[in-house]
């Protein structure tokens, strides 16, 4: 199966966070869009793997996901090395879809920015002929990456506003991690508290402020994007 867009997300709600309303967007246009975890989220605070991955089953349903897997790196060491771009590669290639996903260059968390370097670099390596594997040579045409905890001026927003919803009911799919009852067993963290939510809101409405629309989502550019007509712009 070839995919249009394929995100790839160092942790299982990554994607929900940061570009659920985009995955959502381009699926409403009967775009194909598929999310690849590169680890379980073993190491989180709250819930475990199996939780996590019952959470992002669910997520996977209120966002319409063509496909999902989880290559089940090591939550927290796993590196970019040729072992693990390899994995990746062979995903690119399997898919061959056109625009390519993954998380923030930088971030509080470090498989983040690990994450996105990985891919990046991965990306490139997909197209080159004399790395083999099961499948042909192929690089997307784009790759873009999603902006998360900490803030980055992104170089292009997504009107998400009709799915903003969507996104927020993607995001609560996983119960452990998010808006959590302050009386069950598990501790508190940074991100299970009302105001991690609230602060995810902001960000939302701040961009989508940024290109006059209610709700957004912004990416950062590996390369220069360039458009025919003027008109394309929102």
């Amino acid at each position: 199966m070839k995919l249009d867009i394929l995100v790839f997300a160092a942790h299982p709600d990554d994607a929900e966070l940061s570009c659920s309303g985009t995955i959502a967007s381009h699926l409403a246009q009967g775009k194909t869009v598929g999310v690849i975890d590169l680890t379980r989220g073993e190491l989180g605070t709250r819930g475990t793997p199996e939780t996590r991955k019952k959470e992002a089953e669910l997520a996977s349903q209120i966002m319409g996901l063509t496909i999902r897997e989880n290559l089940g790196f090591a939550d927290g060491f796993f590196k970019n090395d040729k072992e693990h771009q390899i994995e990746i590669i062979k995903k690119i290639r399997e898919y061959q879809p056109k625009i390519v996903i993954a998380n923030a260059i930088t971030d509080r968390h470090p498989d983040h920015g690990k994450g996105a370097e990985l891919v990046r670099d991965a990306f490139f390596l997909a197209g080159l002929r004399k790395i083999e594997t099961d499948q042909e040579a192929y690089r997307p045409q784009f790759l873009y990456h999603f902006i998360q905890d900490r803030y980055i001026v992104p170089d292009l927003v997504v009107d998400i506003s009709d799915y903003w919803e969507i996104k927020k009911q993607s995001i609560l799919a996983y119960g452990t991690q998010f808006n959590a009852n302050p009386n069950d067993s598990e501790p508190q963290t940074y991100i299970s508290t009302p105001e991690f939510f609230d602060s995810i809101e902001a960000r939302a409405k701040e961009l989508g402020h940024q290109i006059g629309v209610r709700y957004g989502e912004g990416f950062t550019k590996t390369r220069m994007v360039g458009v025919k007509n003027l008109f394309d712009l929102v």
